[in-house]
């Protein structure tokens, strides 16, 4: 199995920045595409950005593009979300996920989830 822990969340204002880390460990941890889904309070788990194993490939909603990037470093083991010009919307749990394919994590059914980090982003 593989176990992704998610940090660095945390309270900021409007305008502000934070970067999201999330590091996969685990015997099976191999050439997985990493993501971010985040669930705002009250509403469902939406998709925010998703990178293929060697980094190549990314996507990210249409609500974060500009604002956001997703990168990977340490061995393609890590992944991270530059979050910048942060909005009170931005405010949710966070969740990295991790799957073979960028359509699977882009998806709720990916098959590995960490435990989330909380965002909050202060008007």
């Amino acid at each position: 199995q593989v176990q992704l822990v998610e940090s660095g969340g945390g309270l900021v204002r409007a305008g502000g920045s934070l970067r999201l880390s999330c590091v996969a460990s685990g015997r099976t941890f191999s050439r997985y595409a990493m993501g971010w889904f985040r669930q705002p309070p009250g509403k469902e788990r939406e998709f925010v950005a998703a990178i293929s194993w060697i980094g190549v490939s990314t996507y990210s909603t249409d609500s974060v593009k500009g604002r956001f990037t997703i990168s990977r470093a340490n061995g393609q083991n890590t992944t991270y979300l530059q979050m910048n010009s942060l909005k009170p919307e931005d405010t949710a749990v966070y969740y990295c996920n991790a799957d073979a394919s960028l359509a699977l994590v882009r998806s709720t059914s990916a098959a590995y989830w960490g435990q989330g980090t909380q965002v909050t982003v202060s008007s």
